[in-house]
């Protein structure tokens, strides 16, 4: 018995650890958008990434023991999920082009709170009278970062929220797919569909024209076309480099360590975030963002550990 409780504390402290690596791993994505926000239109970005990621999902596929194109017998959710991911993914990135990254982070600490509402919407599941209350302070949490109708109210918080809320939409499909899915499998689908959705939008937004003068996250997406310098195009082919590492990385962690271990930890992602922007751009979060980072990450632990009992 001891011998199994070691072994299970030793996956735990792997799987944080991988978890960890994860965290650092994506967020160098989100410095990386952030960089060059200013220069290309969001599709650009996210077609040249796709393009680059895609041969990686196979070879995550490859490393299951598997061999030839990954096939799905729910190709529907398949295309669900890659569509929610799609919009998730560019809605992140719009809000990238307007807010600090801490606000940001913190905004997207209500991503549990989010799957936790929308399991009871969607799923039906059962949420008991202290998880109802903990969503209530977790998002008076996010109306503090946000602050809808004050002056320093942003546009770009309202994309990030619509990431979340996607997000957590593909949170839903993910737990209907994984028992017939495997993670490569996923990823393959869904960066196919980030490709496809992307190369059918673009089009149109180009047709559209540049809109000078709006707001950054609108502007991003509008933005012409533009030949990327080296160095520009070396940071958007890594972006499919950094997004399968932190793939794997995630998928390691959550196969070492219990999800209601390892969850908790997701929370670092915002001292890491408010690092870099505070390194990079100099940003420092106001006391109303860390306000209520501290709301919504309490709610979300709480969640969390009223879900484990």
């Amino acid at each position: 018995m001891t011998t199994k409780i070691m072994a299970k504390t030793n996956d735990n402290v792997r799987g944080v650890s991988f978890l960890l690596l994860a965290l650092l791993t994506i967020s160098l994505q989100t410095v990386a958008v952030k960089w060059i926000s200013g220069s290309y239109p969001v599709l650009q970005i996210v077609i040249l990434r796709s393009l680059v990621a895609l041969p990686f999902t196979l070879l995550l596929y490859r490393y299951e023991g598997k061999r030839g194109l990954p096939t799905t017998q729910r190709p529907r959710l398949e295309y669900a999920r890659g569509l929610f991911l799609f919009l998730s993914y560019t809605t992140f990135m719009m809000g990238l082009a307007a807010l600090p990254l801490a606000e940001i982070s913190a905004i997207r600490n209500s991503g549990p709170l989010m799957i936790t509402l929308l399991s009871v919407v969607i799923l039906g599941e059962t949420v008991g009278p202290r998880r109802w209350m903990a969503l209530l302070v977790g998002f008076a949490g996010v109306l503090l970062i946000v602050r809808p109708g004050s002056a320093s109210f942003n546009l770009g918080s309202i994309f990030v929220l619509i990431s979340v809320l996607l997000y957590a939409l593909t949170v839903m499909v993910t737990r209907k797919l994984h028992t017939t899915d495997s993670s490569a499998t996923m990823s393959y689908y869904s960066t196919l569909v980030y490709l496809v959705g992307a190369s059918i939008v673009a089009p149109l937004v180009i047709l559209a024209g540049d809109m000078p003068g709006a707001h950054p996250s609108i502007a991003f997406l509008f933005r012409p076309w533009a030949m990327p310098t080296p160095v520009d195009f070396a940071i958007m082919a890594g972006l499919g480099i950094v997004w399968a590492a932190w793939m794997y990385f995630l998928a390691r962690a959550y196969s070492l360590a219990q999800a209601s271990v390892a969850a908790p930890f997701e929370y670092l992602g915002l001292p890491i975030d408010v690092m870099w922007g505070f390194l990079i751009w100099g940003e420092v979060p106001t006391w109303m963002t860390w306000a209520g980072a501290f709301l919504t990450i309490a709610s979300g632990v709480y969640i969390l550990y009223r879900e484990r009992k």
